[in-house]
């Protein structure tokens, strides 16, 4: 097969690609909220995404998380996963402006305050400016971690395995580190106890 032809193709699985994804985030009876649909999703971003700057790692399902610092909220650095070694993560990726992000924290704040010691631990990572941050978590508080990074190509959420950097962005990171599950958009009330299961 020539190169031509062989461009001519990735261009149209791209293509369709795209048009199934945009069918499961607008069409009727949204494709979402099922795991399929998020891996058809992920993959329709994943590839009409920019490349992520030289040496800047993505995870894909079944990888090992790449290990980042970011600092808290007291401005203290925090390493992920590392502060959280031998327990399950849901790391939620958002951001103060986001609606949808909004939306959804009182759900991730209900899941975070069922969790014993060695339940799955919430993380939020905010792509936004700490003062903002600041800002809003003293309207809306939660009870669970929050981080701080700068939106970008080499961002939390991009190395997190989200190139497109689609808010709310959360991911299930297993005990040793391992990326589980993906998921675009928010979570709806008594959604992520399902989730979150194998």
């Amino acid at each position: 097969m020539k190169s031509g032809a062989k461009i001519v193709l990735v261009a149209l699985a791209a293509g369709a690609l795209g048009v199934v994804a945009s069918i499961a985030m607008n069409g009727p009876g949204p494709l979402l909220g099922t795991e399929a649909g998020q891996r058809v999703v992920q993959e329709a971003y994943r590839a009409t995404a920019p490349a992520p700057p030289a040496g800047v790692a993505v995870a894909r399902r079944g990888d090992r998380i790449p290990a980042f610092t970011l600092p808290g909220m007291d401005g203290q650095p925090i390493p992920v996963p590392g502060t959280w070694a031998g327990r399950p993560l849901l790391i939620n990726v958002w951001a103060s402006w986001c609606g949808p992000c909004i939306e959804e924290m009182p759900e991730l704040q209900r899941f975070h305050a069922q969790q014993d010691r060695n339940g799955v631990q919430v993380v939020g990572i905010a792509l936004d400016d700490t003062a903002a941050v600041q800002d809003f978590l003293q309207r809306i508080s939660v009870e669970y971690p929050i981080l701080v990074d700068a939106p970008g190509p080499a961002d939390a959420g991009v190395r997190l395995g989200n190139p497109k950097g689609v808010l709310p962005y959360s991911v299930l990171v297993s005990a040793d580190g391992v990326l589980l599950k993906q998921r675009i958009g928010p979570f709806a009330h008594g959604e992520i106890d399902g989730w979150v299961k194998p």
